[in-house]
């Protein structure tokens, strides 16, 4: 339900000036403050970065030990001289390789998923901040077109007065409401520009000033009524439990570092004495009586229980925070859609009959002011409705990671 049923108030048409006013700065989309954002965030690029160095830890887990040449000379007298040149070679054993590659997969995988998860939060971020922009917006265009009515109202005053058909001090009030007014548009306006300030640090934009947005305040869908949320195929939860993988896959790598590795070394010697060459061929093992690498491994496995406690404790605090911004949006769905059914055509036909029976003398000046702060308090609960339902929209479309590509290259799509 579109906050376009606010222009069925009967509110005053808007001035030229205003009109002017508001078709001079480009107004800026909700589309093209996500693709800025997709572009130009510097949390983000910072998380594609992360992406980048996993993949290049990936690389350098797959590379086998190198080979080394030595060269040994034995004695300095040139007669007796021996000088051995060799070529040694580091084996891996127990699957070194293997497991670096495979802890290097789950960080890689990791990575990936948590700039996701980056994109999906700045995505819910720029939506609340464009939501709050478009609720300025409002505000300031609801605070103009009660200035109107304060003053109309403040005009209808003085000319019973100067007709001597009620006491000065209705003039004075009628003044005063009016003034009341005009300070509410200022603060509406001071809330507009903070509002656009924190749109742009949203989208990381740093170039001009936002002016103003462009979009629609309709009101979103309820939640999808369900038992139990799918919490497995959220990102953060995803990105937790890739923690206790990625632990696990360090734990094997600590277990095979306990496994001594082989070096072989194949050379040759030349003897100047003998005035020969021979073949030389060395094989060495070492001997893991001290130190065996159990501590490492240990430790390793303890921060893979750990990760493993988070993801579940997690797990519950995300089923939580969704039913409670589930219940949000059900509550503000109902109380704006109450506050357009009933109370706003109520206190708009109240303050109509409060202003013709003022203008016919019926009713006082009281009368008026109070059916109009009715009628105001009415369409400022209503913004709050529709900003308290999508703030809770958002945040579940956080937790769930709608509207995110899988692929890391475009984390968040408009």
């Amino acid at each position: 339900m579109p906050v376009a049923v606010l222009a069925a108030l009967t509110l005053p048409p808007p001035t030229q000036a205003q009109e002017e006013a508001r078709s001079e700065p480009p107004a800026l989309t909700l589309s093209q403050a996500l693709a800025r954002a997709a572009r130009g965030h510097p949390e983000l690029s910072a998380a594609r970065h992360g992406l980048d160095a996993a993949d290049a830890a990936r690389l350098q887990a797959a590379s086998r030990p190198n080979p080394e040449l030595g060269l040994e000379v034995e004695d300095t007298r040139r007669r007796t001289r021996s000088t051995t040149l060799q070529l040694s070679q580091p084996v891996e054993l127990g699957g070194k390789r293997p497991a670096r590659v495979a802890a290097a997969d789950r960080s890689r995988e990791l990575a990936e998923v948590q700039l996701i998860a980056r994109g999906s939060d700045i995505r819910a971020a720029v939506r609340i901040a464009f939501v709050d922009a478009l609720i300025g917006q409002e505000q300031v265009r609801l605070a103009e077109s009660s200035l109107q009515l304060a003053q109309r109202a403040a005009d209808a005053a003085q000319r019973r007065v100067s007709a001597g058909k009620i006491s000065p001090v209705e003039a004075t009030r009628a003044r005063v409401a009016a003034a009341g007014v005009q300070l509410e548009l200022l603060q509406a306006r001071s809330g507009l520009r903070t509002a656009l300030q924190e749109l742009a640090a949203a989208i990381g934009h740093t170039g001009p000033a936002i002016e103003r947005v462009e979009g629609s305040l309709d009101l979103p869908p309820a939640p999808p009524r369900q038992g139990q949320p799918p919490v497995v195929d959220w990102p953060a939860y995803r990105a937790a439990r890739l923690e206790v993988e990625r632990q696990g896959a360090l734990a094997a790598l600590e277990r095979a570092q306990g496994v001594p590795d082989l070096r072989v070394s194949l050379g040759v010697k030349r003897s100047e004495e003998l005035g020969r060459q021979q073949a030389v061929i060395g094989v060495a093992l070492p001997l893991p009586v001290f130190d065996r690498n159990r501590g490492a491994e240990l430790e390793a496995l303890r921060r893979q229980d750990q990760a493993a406690d988070h993801s579940r404790a997690l797990a519950l605090r995300l089923a939580a925070d969704w039913q409670r911004s589930a219940e949000r949006l059900d509550t503000a769905r109902a109380r704006a859609e109450d506050l357009q059914r009933d109370l706003l055509p109520s206190a708009q036909g109240a303050y109509d009959a409060a202003t013709r029976g003022f203008e016919l003398g019926k009713f006082g000046f009281l009368d008026v002011l109070d059916a109009q702060r009715t009628l105001l308090d009415a369409r400022a609960q209503l913004l709050r409705a529709l900003a308290d339902a999508h703030r809770a929209a958002t945040e579940i479309e956080r937790l769930s990671g709608a509207g995110v590509e899988p692929a890391a290259s475009a984390a968040i799509q408009p």
